[in-house]
């Protein structure tokens, strides 16, 4: 298989997952979880459903997510046989593909048997792994079709260890504070904190219940904002030799700006429950593309921490 093929391949490979990570989203948020019943893989006894609302919105998500598993699994088995000298693309195929099997197995348990809250966030989070992975691997075909196209390649010089251990801490760290936020919703805690920037009218309310989870979510996306800032100060001024590094720090502090203004308008919708799905979507496709670039980033900054200047 050619590598355009191949590109093409990773390129709707990234895509399904981004549609099946945004649209568990949308069936956490219009409590459409329980529309096929306490069945899977059929809906109702049926394979296609009835046609009510919550049946439709839940097996459209399992259609995605089982087209997310199909090309996953296409492209780990084309990665194999035609990228063999390529370990790194080959990995990021078989993490994509292991986090989406592992995704879609939590979701039919969480179907048909009862699940924790705690348990459901952590769904969400693998399928962001997932997505993370996938886009990835795109990523490194579009690089890969650049160099044998004898397309310039962008100036890189190496970083500092310290450097590339702050873009790590900053991964993990948006990781916790998606798992927050998730646990947030799966626990219906959204409502805990009504206006912004305060919390229920004060700088830090009454910690009980869901005003706690909601309140300790804000400020775990308030330090991020702050982290972020620094990573992406530290890429631009620190790394004029390096376009790469200064354009990702400059994508990962605008993606946590907008991250930031999608997180308040959620807020300022929750009483309104058309414009509230939308702004949920918003919230959690710029929060997707923000893992996907520090993830990214994560695995540019090794590299160039491993290389002589």
């Amino acid at each position: 298989m050619n590598t355009k093929r191949l590109k093409w391949l990773s390129y709707a490979s990234s895509f399904v997952m981004l549609m099946a990570t945004l649209g568990g989203t949308a069936v956490t948020k219009l409590d459409a979880g329980l529309g096929c019943g306490r069945e899977w893989p059929l809906c109702h006894g049926k394979f296609v459903p009835a046609h009510t609302l919550s049946s439709i919105i839940e097996w459209s998500h399992r259609a995605v997510s089982g087209a997310a598993g199909l090309l996953a699994l296409a492209a780990f088995v084309a990665f194999m046989l035609y990228r063999k000298e390529r370990r790194d693309l080959k990995l990021y195929a078989l993490f994509a593909l292991i986090f989406v099997v592992v995704q879609a197995i939590m979701g039919a348990f969480a179907v048909v048997f009862s699940q924790s809250s705690a348990v459901m966030a952590l769904h969400f989070g693998f399928s962001l792994i997932a997505f993370a992975s996938s886009l990835m691997l795109a990523l490194g075909m579009r690089e890969q079709e650049r160099e044998e196209a004898n397309l310039p390649k962008l100036p890189s010089r190496p970083v500092s260890k310290t450097f590339r251990n702050l873009v790590w801490f900053a991964t993990c760290y948006t990781y916790i504070v998606v798992y927050l936020g998730a646990y947030v919703s799966h626990t219906d805690s959204a409502g805990g904190c009504s206006g912004w920037p305060l919390c229920n009218g004060e700088v830090i309310p009454e910690l009980t219940g869901g005003v706690a989870i909601a309140f300790i979510h804000r400020l775990g996306a308030m330090t991020l904002f702050i982290v972020i800032g620094i990573l992406g100060h530290f890429a631009y001024r620190k790394h004029p030799g390096n376009k790469e590094i200064r354009s990702l720090g400059v994508a990962a502090t605008v993606l946590v700006i907008i991250q930031i203004f999608t997180g308040a308008f959620l807020v300022l919708n929750l009483n309104n429950p058309r414009t509230y799905v939308f702004a949920s979507l918003a919230h959690i496709f710029v929060l997707a593309c923000l893992f996907g670039v520090l993830s990214y980033m994560s695995i540019k900054t090794w590299l160039l921490s491993r290389t002589k200047a």
